[in-house]
């Protein structure tokens, strides 16, 4: 099959940055499905890993990264009781294991979940990563629920990517929150108030444009940005017994002590930690991306999708990667194949 590799984490102008090579199919075992892959997404963890798996080395074997994906099952493992061949899906994957930037891939089934019906390929393969992050973050990490949280006000930082897109509806539509989320360029500001904020403010002195809008306090804050660099802001912001939750790791040691006064509790979240560790409950993610599938099927949830590029090659990565490396894409970018 054909597959999209790097053998080396080199600059993404370098000429092998990415590279095309031809690899074997791989075989479903146990709980795996195979799947043709249609279209993908790129995230900003695929390029955070193509600059850090092989710094200081050169790969055996080329590394295939790519963690959002659209296809169909072509065969199924031993014991696998989801799907059945031919069943299209959609599924964010396993860092652990070999990425989606591929003609085909194995994956365990209890992360997969059934393609939205109504979204095209390219729309539904930029849903699981984000959907997944901003689901979790919300529901089990925050353990937030509409009978006892609507109402209370929630700070989004990063409103326009790919997770605080769909962190925003997941607030307002399924939790009645007041969104407020950040946002600088009227593009994006644009874009956090059509995904539904109710608030958008400006991440440069966030603190007073903040207060500004009449929030003295926030009950709850979502960072996807940078911890470490929005760290005092949010425990100056964050409402006395609220809740902080992050997905973006930390540099330096975080001042937990900051909080204690207001007895705030902090979440991080990793998407990956139920197939990174095969918890118990790792099926929740199958459950959870039929949900968001109905969700998006009914109209509650829009797509997020902002461009499309098409066809897998080295220089189609290139492209994707060169754009998300800038910091400035609104929503997410597909790859059609």
């Amino acid at each position: 099959m054909k597959a999209v590799g790097f053998k080396s984490s080199l600059p993404i102008v370098e000429e092998n940055s990415f590279i095309d090579f031809e690899t074997d199919k791989p075989v479903p075992v146990q709980h795996q499905l195979l799947v043709k892959i249609r279209a993908i997404s790129v995230n900003p963890v695929d390029f955070k890993i193509r600059q850090s798996a092989a710094k200081d080395s050169v790969l055996e074997h080329p590394k295939i990264i790519g963690w959002d994906a659209v296809g169909t099952v072509e065969a199924i493992g031993e014991n696998v009781s989801l799907f059945k061949v031919g069943d299209d899906v959609y599924y964010a994957g396993d860092l652990t294991k070999q990425g989606s930037n591929a003609e085909y891939q194995v994956i365990d089934e209890r992360i997969v979940g059934k393609k939205p019906t109504t979204l095209s390929d390219e729309a539904s393969a930029v849903i699981p990563l984000t959907a997944l992050t901003a689901w979790e973050i919300l529901f089990d990490r925050m353990r937030l629920s509409l009978e006892k949280d609507k109402g209370k006000s929630i700070l989004i930082i990063g409103g326009a990517g790919g997770v605080g897109s769909i962190a925003i509806q997941l607030a307002k539509k399924l939790l009645g929150l007041t969104v407020i989320a950040t946002a600088s360029r009227p593009e994006s500001i644009a874009w956090c108030k059509e995904m539904g904020a109710d608030v958008v403010v400006n991440h440069q002195d966030l603190v007073n444009e903040v207060r500004n809008e009449g929030f003295q306090f926030v009950d709850f804050i979502l960072d996807f940005v940078d911890t470490n660099f929005y760290w005092d802001i949010m425990a100056e912001l964050i409402k006395p017994q609220g809740h902080i939750a992050s997905i973006t790791g930390s540099a330096l040691p975080l001042l937990l002590n900051k909080l204690k006064t207001k007895s705030v509790s902090f979440s991080w979240e990793l998407m990956y930690t139920r197939s990174m560790f095969q918890t118990e409950d790792m099926i929740q993610q199958h459950h959870i991306l039929n949900q968001v599938a109905d969700l998006l099927d009914e109209g509650v949830l829009v797509g997020t999708l902002k461009e499309t590029l098409h066809g897998l090659s080295a220089d189609v990565l290139k492209k994707a990667h060169t754009q998300l490396e800038s910091g400035k894409t609104i929503g997410k970018l597909a790859i059609k194949f």
